[in-house]
């Protein structure tokens, strides 16, 4: 008779495998990896051709509808910590994609919108994103597509509601 161990660390092992499989299936660790594989593969890919870090990124995404936005609105439409997106548009400042001014109404307030260096770049970046987007939901039918979008926004809005709104303060 043989005492050797069963590779998968016999009932033990069994149990893991099961708690681990249950978690797995969840709906928000699946959420969650996908968002994080996603932010870092665009991050690296952003980095690689348009010398742009993920605050960078996120920072001119939230400025390339043309309107000029405070700091505190871009922390918070990009998901960022205030303190990072100041440092992110201090280094698109620098490099001539985003101009910095104080709102005419309150100068205690700093407002961002791209220079048409920046919208020429954000034109290009958004290229790329769309067509790795496109790439990415053409594992979905159209059908399939509506409903993934349907099922974000009413979960986005449950964890807004339940969770409350990040903010940048």
């Amino acid at each position: 008779m043989s005492t050797r161990r069963k590779p998968n660390g016999g009932r033990a092992g069994a149990r893991r495998h099961r708690r681990a499989r249950g978690a797995a299936s969840s709906p928000l660790p699946r959420i969650a990896a996908l968002a994080a594989l996603l932010g870092t593969t665009e991050a690296r890919l952003h980095t690689r051709r348009f010398g742009l870090d993920a605050a960078e990124w996120r920072v001119l995404t939230v400025l390339g509808d043309g309107a000029p936005v405070s700091l505190v609105e871009a922390a918070v439409r990009g998901a960022l910590e205030k303190g990072r997106t100041v440092r992110a548009a201090q280094a698109l400042a620098r490099r001539g994609f985003v101009e910095r001014t104080h709102d005419p109404f309150d100068a205690r307030r700093m407002v961002l919108r791209l220079t048409t260096k920046g919208r020429a770049l954000y034109r290009r970046a958004t290229l790329l994103a769309r067509a790795r987007e496109r790439l990415l939901l053409a594992a979905l039918a159209p059908g399939e597509q509506r409903e993934l979008e349907r099922l974000l926004v009413k979960l986005q809005r449950a964890a807004e509601k339940a969770l409350g709104s990040r903010t940048a303060e």
